[in-house]
Parts: C-alpha cells; sequence; structure tokens
C-alpha cells in the first residue's frame, strides 16, 4: 500500500548481515538458526539500544528446520532477548527477507509495534534430506505403535526396498506444480524473451565486477559482521564474488541445466548460506533512542503468475505495480535494485518492463512501462555475485538499498525479486528529507 495518507511512518535505522558464502563450505556447521543468530547479535552491536524496547522479530526463511521452523523465535531465545519479544518466521520462497521486512513496516504504520527486527537466512548447507513418503508409510505404523515388538520390525525389514524406501531423495529446486526444476525455467524465459547466452554472460561478469568494485570501495563495510565458525574460522568477506572473472573465462562453461541451453553455473546465483537483518522502528521512536534513518518504505507489491508459463516474470508485474501505487514512473527512479537468481531471468524482466506489446498484454498499460537504465540497474553487483541465500536476499537488498540512499544524493530506489512457485514482489523505498 502506498503510505502517503499515514501519518506514522516506519524507518530502516541500520541493518548488519554475515558474509554470504558457498553452500558446504565455511557455514557447513551452522544450520538457519545459527546463522539468523550471528546476524541479529551483529545488529545489535552496531545499533546499541536497550534490549527491552524491541518489540517483535519477523524473519524469512525457506528451508526451515523441521524441528524448529519458527527460526524467528529460536533466534530470539538463544540470543536471550526478552521473553515478551514475540517472533515469527514468514516464508514467500526467494522473497521471504522483504515479506518479513514488509510486515514488520506495516505492523509499525498500523500502531502495533515501535521497534521490530527483520530480515531472513537460509542454510542450503544444512537442508534436510527427505526419505521416500514410501519409506514412511510403511515405517511408521510399527515405529509409532506401542504394540509393536521385535518380530514386527523383522517383518518390517523384508518390506523394504533399498533402491524404492532407502535411499533419501536429493534435494532440486523444482516446481511442485510443474515438477520444472528452475534452471529450466530460466532457459526458457530466456529463449522466448530473446536473451542469449553472450547476454547473460557479459550481464554476470558486469555483477561481478562490481560487486568487487563495492567490496574494494569499502561500500558494504557497514552491512558485514564477522562470523567465527563452530570449528574457529573466522568469515570477514562474501566469498563468491570474483573480480577477476571475464567472458572469455565463463563462456568455456557447459549449459547447467539442458542440452542447448544458455544457462550456466557462472551467470546462475550459488547456492549459499547466509543472513541479514535490519533495524526498523517508527520516527518517533527513532528520535527518542538518537537513532538517524536511513530511509523509508514509499510502497510495496507481490504477485502471482502461473508457473507453467514464465516462473520468474513476476517482477514484470510487480514492480510497476508498486511504481503505481507509490505515484512514480520508472523514469522517477534513482537506482534499480533486482534479484538475480538467474542473468537470463533479470534481462527478460528488462526486455519485459520496455515492451509494449507486453504492457498492453499482462499490464493493461497502452505503452511500456519504460527503458531500464543499465547503470542504475543492481549498481552494487547482485546475487549472481554475492550469492543467494533464499531468505536473506530480499533483507540483503533492503539493507544495501538503504545505505545507498542515505549515503549519497538519490532520492529512490525500486527493488524487484522473482520467487518460486511463480511469485513476484516489487517495492519503492524513499530517503528521509
Amino acid at each position: 500500500m502506498a503510505k502517503k495518507s499515514n501519518p506514522r511512518r516506519a524507518v530502516i535505522v541500520g541493518g548488519a548481515r554475515t558474509p554470504f558464502v558457498r553452500a558446504f563450505a565455511e557455514y557447513i556447521q551452522m544450520d538457519a538458526i545459527d546463522l539468523g543468530v550471528a546476524a541479529v547479535k551483529g545488529l545489535l552491536e552496531r545499533h546499541p539500544l536497550p534490549w527491552e524496547e524491541v518489540d517483535a522479530i519477523v524473519w524469512g526463511g525457506v528451508i526451515l528446520p523441521s524441528v524448529a521452523p519458527n527460526v524467528g523465535r529460536e533466534i530470539a531465545l538463544d540470543i536471550g532477548l526478552p521473553h515478551h519479544v514475540e517472533a515469527r518466521t514468514v516464508t514467500r520462497a526467494c522473497a521471504s527477507g522483504l515479506q518479513a521486512i514488509t510486515d514488520a513496516v506495516a505492523a509499525i504504520e498500523r500502531g502495533d509495534a515501535d521497534v521490530v527486527i527483520a530480515g531472513g537466512a537460509d542454510s542450503t548447507s544444512n537442508a534436510e534430506l527427505k526419505m521416500p513418503q514410501s519409506f514412511v508409510r510403511k515405517v511408521a505404523p510399527v515405529a509409532m505403535s506401542r504394540k509393536s515388538g521385535p518380530m514386527d520390525y523383522v517383518k518390517l525389514l523384508g518390506k523394504l526396498s533399498v533402491r524404492k524406501d532407502l535411499l533419501p531423495q536429493q534435494p532440486e529446486i523444482a516446481e511442485r506444480s510443474t515438477g520444472e526444476v528452475m534452471g529450466h525455467a530460466a532457459d526458457t524465459m530466456s529463449e522466448r524473451n530473446g536473451v542469449t547466452r553472450e547476454d547473460q554472460d557479459e550481464f554476470a561478469v558486469a555483477s561481478h565486477h562490481r560487486a568487487a568494485a563495492a567490496v574494494a570501495s569499502g561500500r558494504f563495510d557497514d552491512e558485514l559482521i564477522h562470523v567465527t565458525t563452530p570449528d574457529g574460522k573466522d568469515v570477514y568477506a562474501d566469498t563468491i564474488v570474483r573480480g577477476d572473472t571475464s567472458v572469455d573465462k565463463i563462456q568455456k562453461l557447459r549449459p547447467a541445466f539442458r542440452k542447448g541451453g544458455t544457462v550456466t553455473a557462472a551467470n546462475a546465483s550459488a547456492l549459499t548460506d547466509g543472513a541479514a537483518a535490519v533495524l526498523i522502528m517508527s520516527e518517533e521512536k527513532a528520535k527518542a533512542l538518537g537513532f538517524k534513518p536511513l530511509a523509508a518504505f514509499k510502497s510495496w507489491a507481490y504477485v502471482g503468475v502461473d508457473p507453467a508459463d514464465q516462473l520468474l516474470m513476476g517482477p514484470a508485474l510487480a514492480m510497476p505495480k508498486a511504481l503505481k501505487k507509490a505515484g512514480l514512473e520508472l523514469g522517477d527512479i534513482d537506482v534499480i535494485d533486482m534479484h538475480e537468481a538467474f542473468a537470463g531471468q533479470v534481462l527478460s524482466v528488462v526486455r519485459m518492463l520496455e515492451s509494449d506489446a507486453f504492457a498492453e498484454a499482462r499490464l493493461g498499460r497502452d505503452k511500456a512501462v519504460g527503458q531500464v537504465d543499465m547503470d542504475k540497474l543492481n549498481v552494487h553487483g547482485g546475487s549472481v555475485a554475492l550469492g543467494h541465500p533464499f531468505g536473506a536476499t530480499g533483507a540483503r537488498m533492503v539493507l544495501t538499498m538503504a545505505n545507498e540512499l542515505a549515503n549519497t544524493d538519490k532520492k529512490t530506489a525500486l527493488l524487484g525479486i522473482c520467487a518460486a512457485g511463480g511469485l513476484g514482489a516489487g517495492a519503492v523505498m524513499e530517503a528521509i528529507d
């Protein structure tokens, strides 16, 4: 919803994120709760305030631990926040971190809270391996019955097949409704929108170079905290960024998902572990506690599309919707930050926003949303270079854009995120006058 008519405004006053690292590497012993604890602890150390002032934690996650799926509450308890700090965990696939933040903003602007910590975390390294459902159906009646004796277990062993029942299912990012793997969807989307392999590789290299430049300039210093892992490793920086990569290097890679495809390991985001958190307050509370606001939200929008159509096209619908709610046009925006699940997905959305035919068919508009100035898009790199811990990416984007608006003369930022299930998110952020 647009916020101009609401006299109570929520503001972002700070944030912190762990370095993002490739899955099965430095953070392999840290699950989503551990990573969330690290990010929130870092946030509270960097932005000290009386802990009793915190009203709630709203947390985003995708790979939720089955024994403790309310990750937000576990973070609060592990840190030792006062027990009155209520917490919930939200999941909207790759837009979960943004969902958590806009939920927090809405709660503050309704008057339900004054201080909320919001963000997200995911640990692909600790994704739980699922046994085949046939194993569960055969074993559960015996294992959960008090009447079961030794002979029942002996008979059960005779019914189990090693190939069908005992081999864990390999996790994959596939749509339940269509069975399509997301990488296949990105290949199809790129083909339909005329995005070539060369286009994708050039975009991916630019993402790495921009991220590397941001690192070298200290741009992320206000975001990153250092993490000490359980085995004593100190992690100070994002580990996926490759400032020395080039099109010549990555064009040698084979297609990752299908023969003849254009999506490769280099022009897609990597499996990543990490967490990010932001501190959100009402303007009045921020002033009372002595915090200088960085930015605020002007609008946001969430959409759904047919997963069997173009699965990752959601931002092309959500971003114009958020712009309309904010009373702005694309040309009014100073900086655009779009989640890079795949380079081909971002470039496809760009072409959609620039297409009169797409605007008429999908948005009910006579003309295209507008030309995307590529110099304004993902100015500090994106998920291809930085990585993509599913639940944390939206919070990472908000934190980066809040700092960008606070530390430059830019006034507005437009965010866009595609998500599994045919979902999309868009948001407009504004600098604080």
